[in-house]
């Protein structure tokens, strides 16, 4: 029998943390692809069947990536934390702490489209450009956590 088998998650364990790496994969794609849209829309003008189009993009990646992909991530994550007892780990707050500023991220994210979808331009697109950057800094981040957990 495995270690793992030893919390709630028996021997599920294994097929629990594949599906959750999985899901984050798809939610991170989306982290990456969503302000990647921002920084093409913000080009477009205002009310063109372009800037409709662009609309219409990011609501469905919202919408059918990063939405359901979030909540996945976020409910077996905590089946995961919860089985490896992880929650007094130092390694596990820090990741902790960045997986809620990625979701908050997703957050501004829908913000920030909204504001598109009615033609507010309200931010430069070198500051799009840059806002591209946070999910891959997190995530490089997030994984060296979880793989070499330095405290």
């Amino acid at each position: 029998m495995l270690d793992s088998a030893i919390g709630f998650l028996g021997n599920a364990y294994l097929w629990v943390k594949a599906a959750h790496l999985t899901f984050v994969i798809f939610w991170i794609a989306g982290l990456f692809l969503l302000p990647r849209f921002y920084v093409y829309h913000h080009a477009t003008t205002p009310g063109s069947a372009e800037d409709r189009a662009w609309v219409e993009r990011e609501r469905r990646t919202r919408a059918i990536i990063l939405g359901p992909a979030m909540i996945i991530v976020w409910v077996l994550g905590i089946a995961l934390a919860v089985h490896l007892g992880a929650w007094t780990q130092g390694w596990f707050h820090a990741k902790l702490l960045l997986v809620i500023l990625l979701s908050g991220f997703q957050g501004w994210l829908g913000s920030y489209g909204r504001k598109l979808a009615r033609g507010d331009r309200p931010l430069e697109n070198k500051t799009l450009r840059i806002m591209n950057e946070v999910p891959g800094i997190m995530t490089a981040i997030i994984v060296v956590l979880v793989i070499v957990k330095p405290f």
